[in-house]
């Protein structure tokens, strides 16, 4: 199982790393959050403690590699924080209910997320002498394109991956 749990970590952690940079050559990755969708996915598909490492590290490695997202302004620490918190609530919830649909986990993890999202960009626009609650805000409203796109694919992606295992799962009984 934590090999097939790796393997998921180092391809949705790939897919976090290159899909930014495809959003961003069309101009629409601060508005669909490209890092976000395979990171909070991931939470669905391993252990807590895997989803959050991954997702604690993408950011900051993605900032230190490529410098997207930035240290300065503090973007990609802030990133790291929400997207380990989204993952490990995901993940605890899916422990606690495992029967729970996706969506029923997913949206009040996205909220969390935003949430922790918007505090730490009050925080950091206070201490950088910025209008914290503006800037708060406006990053609390901006991710919203982006949540919706989560909600869309990632229940699909669930469907999915459950089809598939259900199938495959056939074909092995029924092989001679």
């Amino acid at each position: 199982m934590r090999n097939r749990e790796l393997a998921y970590c180092g391809l949705f952690g790939a897919a976090a790393l290159l899909l930014p940079v495809l959003f961003h050559l069309i101009h629409l990755g601060r508005v669909f959050m490209p890092m976000y969708l395979p990171l909070v996915a991931l939470a669905f598909f391993v252990r807590p403690g895997m989803a959050s490492l991954t997702a604690v590290t993408v950011p900051l490695l993605s900032g230190a590699a490529t410098g997207m997202p930035p240290f300065y302004p503090p973007i990609a620490p802030i990133m790291a924080a929400e997207l380990a918190a989204m993952a490990l609530m995901i993940g605890l919830c899916r422990w606690i209910l495992p029967r729970a649909p996706a969506l029923v986990i997913l949206i009040p993890a996205l909220v969390f997320g935003r949430v922790i999202n918007a505090g730490l960009m009050y925080l950091a626009a206070s201490y950088m002498k910025l209008p914290a609650t503006f800037v708060a805000g406006i990053s609390f409203l901006s991710g919203w394109p982006g949540m919706i796109l989560m909600l869309v694919a990632i229940p699909a992606m669930m469907r999915l991956s459950r089809e598939h295992l259900h199938t495959t799962m056939e074909t092995q009984t029924h092989d001679p």
